[in-house]
């Protein structure tokens, strides 16, 4: 089958997709976008964690026929994104417009509307960071780097939500994806990092 769907902004075509074959697959084999990280296939270590519409999912638990006409973010795209998010109010981790529980959030449409320009690099390269992306940085949250997109996909989730976590709040958004290399303290400080810095800003 033929899937049509929004990746980090563009309009994406995957031919020849089988029914079994998840988005994951699609991502990395089919469109080149290796972030999101093959790992335990049973959506227990959130290693390949995108934004699904705006909510985080695990795409290797999502059918790629799931993706038609809907809309996806990657590692890869994640710096565009929080740019747009930031000075559009564009994105959200409620993206099917039925609100974040009384939090506020955009509908499915707002969060469609916006695009990575033509001259950004589809890998993410020669883009600002995003807020979260330099705190992993300067935080030393990075090791082998494995679990990182899936830990910054959904850390910048969970400050678009919540914009003054507490670290319960951390703790409970995190708590899907695995690292193995830390004790997760630096990942927690980056997070914490991001949102002085979030909150500073405003």
């Amino acid at each position: 089958m033929r899937v049509n769907f929004t990746v980090n902004g563009r309009q994406q075509e995957a031919d020849d997709v089988w029914e079994g074959e998840s988005l994951l697959y699609v991502l990395r084999e089919r469109l080149g976008l290796p972030g999101s990280k093959n790992a335990c296939e049973q959506g227990e270590c959130g290693s390949c964690t995108v934004r699904l519409d705006g909510v985080p999912v695990c795409s290797c638990l999502v059918a790629a026929g799931q993706v038609e006409g809907r809309d996806v973010v990657t590692v890869e795209g994640l710096a565009e994104f929080a740019k747009q998010r930031d000075e559009h109010g564009h994105g959200g981790a409620c993206g099917t417009g039925g609100g974040c529980g009384g939090k506020g959030g955009v509908t499915l449409d707002a969060a469609k509307q916006w695009q990575a320009k033509p001259g950004d690099s589809q890998t993410g390269e020669g883009v600002e960071l995003s807020n979260i992306q330099q705190a992993f940085i300067d935080a030393g949250a990075v090791q082998c780097g494995f679990c990182t997109p899936g830990l910054l996909v959904q850390a910048d989730a969970l400050l678009e939500e919540n914009p003054s976590p507490s670290d319960q709040d951390i703790r409970e958004s995190l708590s899907g994806n695995l690292c193995r290399c830390t004790g997760y303290e630096k990942i927690l400080d980056a997070v914490r990092l991001a949102a002085a810095r979030q909150s500073e800003a405003v």
